[in-house]
Order: structure tokens, then sequence, then C-alpha cells
């Protein structure tokens, strides 16, 4: 974990929260168990390994020790959570989590949520999805699906969005989607569907045309979103939803699927969209095979 402690020792204070080492993407061999985020004022730890109490000791020590140099006197706060099993378990390890706790981004502000789930509110590898819908929403109505916590919302909203429709199947998640709109003084444009997305067309087709179309959904939700059997069905629906010239980012977080997958997938059911750049992961994000790491496709109908 050498690498780890190596980053701890070295990395800067920012305003926003971002991902600080990313062991997942497989640059630093050894380390594939070990990420860690900033969400001030707490770090978060996580590894998908079991750990032992002495490198977590050790753990403690570098985040102290920079800690102690980055914010003298302040009081160091940070959480371990083990994804071991697949299940989170969270520990507070030093320090306290404020409640509520709030976090920023761009010049934007979210809630989130470190002690408790897999998701803290906030997906920190889709930094520059947002910053590109925030470039490319004024005037635009967009639709946002799989909402989540209406992150691409507030940015779009930010950016000059005429309107943004919100649909996500989780009713507790839009909650926070709409604390968060509240969190930015934003006015009140945005939509917040709890829905069923392949129940729902009907009433996204009365809020269109959209110039601008977010797709991220999970790879892998049992019950209601499988992307190899399901993101066809997503795709086949886009052209009818768009405005002449309108864009789409396509969002794919599975390891096991590439950008191929998106490609052929559109090629079949949404011919006339093309094909314009894939957006840049975060830095921090970095990864031995990109098609591993979130893809982030830009399309525009032709």
């Amino acid at each position: 974990m050498q690498a780890l402690l190596n980053a701890i020792a070295q990395m800067p204070l920012s305003e926003d929260a971002q991902r600080v080492f990313h062991g997942r993407g497989g640059m630093y061999p050894g380390c594939e168990q070990w990420s860690l985020d900033w969400f001030a004022p707490v770090w978060v730890l996580t590894s998908f390994k079991p750990v032992s109490d002495q490198e977590l000791a050790a753990c403690h020590s570098a985040l102290q020790a920079r800690w102690e140099t980055l914010a003298p006197g302040q009081p160091l706060n940070w959480v371990f959570q083990s994804r071991v099993t697949g299940e989170a378990e969270t520990r507070l390890m030093a320090g306290s989590v404020p409640e509520p706790h709030v976090v920023s981004e761009q010049g934007a502000r979210y809630l989130v949520h470190v002690m408790r789930g897999q998701n803290h509110g906030l997906f920190l590898d889709m930094a520059h999805g947002r910053e590109w819908l925030k470039n490319h929403a004024k005037h635009e109505n967009v639709l946002n699906l799989f909402a989540y916590t209406c992150a691409f919302s507030v940015v779009a909203l930010q950016g000059g969005a005429a309107q943004v429709v919100n649909l996500d199947m989780s009713q507790g998640a839009l909650a926070i989607g709409q604390q968060n709109h509240r969190l930015n003084d934003l006015l009140p444009k945005a939509r917040f569907l709890g829905h069923d997305i392949f129940k729902t067309w009907g009433k996204i087709n009365k809020m269109g045309p959209y110039g601008v179309i977010v797709v991220d959904p999970p790879s892998y939700q049992k019950g209601s979103f499988v992307a190899t059997k399901d993101y066809i069905k997503l795709i086949r629906r886009l052209p009818d939803l768009l405005e002449p010239q309108g864009h789409v980012l396509l969002c794919l977080n599975a390891p096991e699927l590439d950008t191929q997958f998106l490609h052929t997938q559109v090629t079949e059911a949404a011919p006339s969209l093309r094909f314009v750049e894939r957006l840049a992961n975060p830095a921090a994000f970095g990864d031995i095979d990109p098609e591993k790491s979130l893809k982030v496709l830009h399309y525009q109908d032709a």
C-alpha cells in the first residue's frame, strides 16, 4: 500500500470534492483495492479487499501527518468503507461528519452522505460530464434520465438551460436532488419524475423535444436496468425525443462493456446519431485499460 501512503503524503487541499487515489485503475500494482476521496471536510478511504488493523493504523498516521501540514490545528475527519462483500460497511475513524454534509464542485453545491450506502450522492468520476453539460445547456430543454440526485440538472440550470426533466425510480434520490437545487438557489425550471423510465415514454415525449439528453444508467440493477439487454431500448427512443441537431451523452460504467458496445447499439437502433467524441475522465481516475473505466460518449443528431 506504499503508493497510497505516498499519495496521501503529497496530496493538496482542495475546496472541491475529488478522487485523491484511484487504485482500481491498476496504475499502482498492489494497491488495486484502495481508493481515497475528499468530500470536504472528510476523507473517505475505501477498500475492496479485507484490511488489517495495522494497515488502517498506517493510513491514519499518514492522514494525520499530512493534515497537520495542510490544516494545522484543525481536527482530522476520516471514514473507512469496506466493500469486501459487495455491501458497504462504513466506520467513522476520526473526527466527525457534518450533518447536513454539503460539498462543492466547480461552483455547484451538493448534499452527500458518506456514512451510509455505496454511493455518496455525487459520482466524482463524472465531473467532466457535468462540465460538458454546463457548457452545452444554454437555452436548451434537457432530459436527464436516471437522474439520481440530479447533479446534471444543477449544472444544466447553472449553464442557462430553459428546462430540465429529471427522471429516476428512486423518490429518495430525487428528494435529495430537489435539495441540491435549493442549495444552489436555482430558478424552478426543473421537474422531478419518480417513475420507471420504460413505463413513462408518453409523459417524456409530451415534455420534449429535447436539445440535450443525458443517459446515465446503472450497468446492472436487478429489476430496474441491465445494460446488456435494456440500453438498446433507450437508444431506440432517442431520435424521436431529440430536436434537430440535438446532443446526447451516453454513459456506461461497466468494466466488462467497452465503447464498441455502445457504438454497435447506436448503429443498430439509432443510425441517425453521429458520434462526436468520448469525454476524458478526470486525471485522478487514470486506468491502464481505458475501456474498463467510465465511458461518456457524445453523439449528435445528424
